[in-house]
């Protein structure tokens, strides 16, 4: 136990306290010491910042946007993403450029090795090994932390971001054992204390596949997956990439596998009740995919290297909870697998979560000030969505403790708009993960703009350089330049149909200008620079981004217009602000469930009010007559 005289010698009052160091603790601790704050990282294990506790991987559908995102405000997940990348592929590249998805594959250990060497060169921000086991609270007000220690440390705003750690449970076959990783123990007596204070909380799960040594493997049965030969990147930053890439693979399951996993269905812990928590519905183990969709014959599994330097192999694609003898005989009868051997089995873990309608979309918490929650404890799976949710609440506990402008993300304008949106509007009650269709405005809220979108909005609060800015500015000025070339600049029917025929679209009937030809979808920019030397020699100026972005422009500029005309409407809505305090069981109007949510989730607009499940339009209807009142 330390002496009161000691722990004043030791620590100061910070700023911000973050509480845990996975991609939501890591990114918000960044933000929050990046304007100015100063910041304590308390973590239970030094050796584990950052840590992939599943795929060493980054980005996907969605969630590449997601990284782009952050990277575009000054967050740091795109840097280390892009540092540590083994292969890069840009996913549903046959789609069109809303779907379009960054996706990289990491090295596990350089990942988290990259993320304390970034924090720890980061001002502002000290470390602290230790659990967390209660809030310090006062009048309502979260004043700092109490460790499992005894010590106090006092800090103006706490940031919670506790992943699979609180009450965590580890679940093998019939097997069950305490921790919030495997090797690592679990957090225990925040949640009874949040409970306590009035707090709402419920359980998830979510699981792991087995881990494979990669020297006993069989890949000239299974199918090569390469990365991009043309590299992309998440970063907006010139950060160096790494030269080379490694190959990935995939093969697939069959009925002798599905057989002997059902096999050990008695004793798996998701049959027999004794794991409570929802798992993801869109990241299912094995057992739970042969058991939904009994009627397919064969599973995908990915072949996916941990790192540069090791043998070890993630077997995306089998997360499992059934007993270790159960998951290695499946695995044998997989192609490319028959003489694998095991490195550690995979596994299911449940942990603590809490609704996450009980925060504003600052994701402070309504019950308790100062005090922020952000990623797993909001019940969201995916590096991704943690890392987003850290980084606006470091960003927002910053501003409450130095009474500046809270930052709240339109839906419009982001995917973590629409992310925080939704858990604080909708709340979940499944482990939340994003998707493109959960993004009404996706053609706007796409990875090639986020720049474009987000980094002015840092660059107000400080986040991003004057020389990212004017960057971004440029960008935008050449592919406007760009555009505008292609509607002043024609091109003949003599240089253009026979391309045009090679290409399969219908030949011109007179002369045209170069944005009608490139609006077709058969006809792309690099096809045109081979007709037409003043476009190709300006071309040659501008960066291949820009080129990109100029070419979006051109091909969906009508699609933009409307779906901008859409967001205008509904903006109208959000411009309507409600008091967050504001008694609804004086609008006798209103129905009773309405009346309900409306006092629990407290909306902050008018829009707002509209997402949420039970609230009617004519309920609006009432609001907006009041508020016009």
């Amino acid at each position: 136990m330390f002496h009161v005289k000691h722990r004043k010698y030791m620590f100061k009052e910070y700023d911000v306290i973050v509480v845990g160091a996975g991609h939501a603790g890591c990114e918000a601790a960044a933000a929050a010491a990046n304007l100015g704050s100063s910041v304590l990282l308390i973590t239970m294990n030094m050796e584990t910042i950052a840590q992939m506790s599943c795929n060493p991987a980054m980005g996907g559908v969605a969630k590449g946007q997601i990284v782009r995102e952050i990277d575009a405000m000054g967050g740091y997940s795109g840097i280390i993403a892009d540092k540590t990348t083994i292969q890069f592929r840009m996913l549903n590249k046959s789609k069109g450029p809303a779907m379009w998805s960054p996706r990289t594959q990491n090295d596990r250990k350089r990942f988290a090795e990259e993320w304390r060497l970034s924090l720890e060169r980061t001002p502002n921000i000290d470390f602290w090994q230790e659990m967390v086991s209660s809030l310090l609270i006062k009048n309502n007000t979260v004043v700092g932390v109490k460790t499992n220690l005894g010590v106090e440390i006092k800090g103006k705003s706490v940031v919670l971001t506790n992943g699979t750690f609180l009450n965590g449970i580890i679940h093998i076959g019939e097997k069950k054992m305490g921790g919030g990783r495997t090797g690592e123990k679990s957090a225990t007596g925040l949640t009874e204390q949040l409970v306590e204070l009035g707090f709402e909380a419920g359980r998830m799960k979510t699981g792991t596949p087995p881990r494979i040594d990669g020297r006993s493997l069989n890949y000239s049965l299974m199918e090569e997956q390469w990365g991009d030969e043309e590299r992309g990147r998440f970063s907006y930053t010139n950060v160096e990439l790494p030269t080379d890439q490694r190959c990935c693979w995939i093969t697939y399951t069959n009925d002798k596998v599905h057989e002997t996993l059902k096999e050990g269905f008695e004793k798996s812990p998701m049959f027999t009740g004794r794991i409570k928590g929802l798992g993801p519905r869109y990241c299912p183990s094995i057992e739970d995919k042969i058991n939904r969709f009994a009627e397919r014959e064969r599973h995908q599994i990915f072949v996916e290297p941990e790192g540069w330097n090791t043998c070890e192999i993630y077997v995306n694609g089998f997360s499992t909870s059934l007993p270790e003898d159960v998951q290695y005989k499946a695995l044998t009868q997989i192609p490319g697998f028959e003489n694998a051997k095991m490195f550690r089995p995979g596994y299911a873990i449940e942990y603590d979560y809490f609704p996450p309608t009980q925060l504003s979309l600052t994701l402070e918490t309504k019950l308790i000030s100062n005090l922020f929650f952000a990623g797993q404890i909001n019940g969201t799976t995916g590096y991704e969505e943690a890392a987003s949710q850290g980084f606006i609440a470091g960003i927002n506990a910053h501003q409450k403790v130095n009474d500046q402008h809270e930052l709240i993300m339109k839906r419009s304008e982001s995917y973590i708009g629409v992310l925080i949106d939704d858990l604080v509007t909708k709340g979940t009650e499944e482990p939340y993960r994003m998707f493109t269709s959960r993004a009404e405005h996706r053609l706007l809220l796409r990875q090639d703009n986020a720049d474009i979108r987000l980094t002015p909005i840092a660059h107000s609060l400080g986040l991003v350089s004057d020389e990212r800015l004017e960057i971004v500015n440029k960008k935008i000025k050449n592919s406007d330049d760009i555009v505008a070339f292609t509607k002043k600049q024609g091109i003949e029917m003599s240089e253009a149909n026979a391309l045009m025929e090679e290409l399969g679209t219908s030949p011109l009937t007179q002369n045209v200008k170069l944005f009608s030809v490139l609006s077709r979808p058969q006809v792309n920019i690099s096809d045109i620079r081979k007709v037409s030397e003043p476009f190709n020699e300006l071309l040659n100026k501008f960066e291949i981004e820009t080129v990109e972005q100029a070419e979006i422009k051109i091909k969906y500029e009508a699609y933009f217009e409307k779906e901008q005309e859409i967001v205008s409407k509904m903006q109208k809505m959000e411009d309507k602000a409600i008091n967050p305090d504001f008694d609804y069981n004086t609008l006798v109007s209103l129905s009773k469930e309405a009346r309900e949510k409306l006092l629990k989730i407290k909306p902050r607009t008018l829009g707002q009010a509209s997402r949420i499940s039970g609230v009617s339009p004519s309920d609006i209807s009432v609001l907006m007559v009041h508020i016009a009142k």
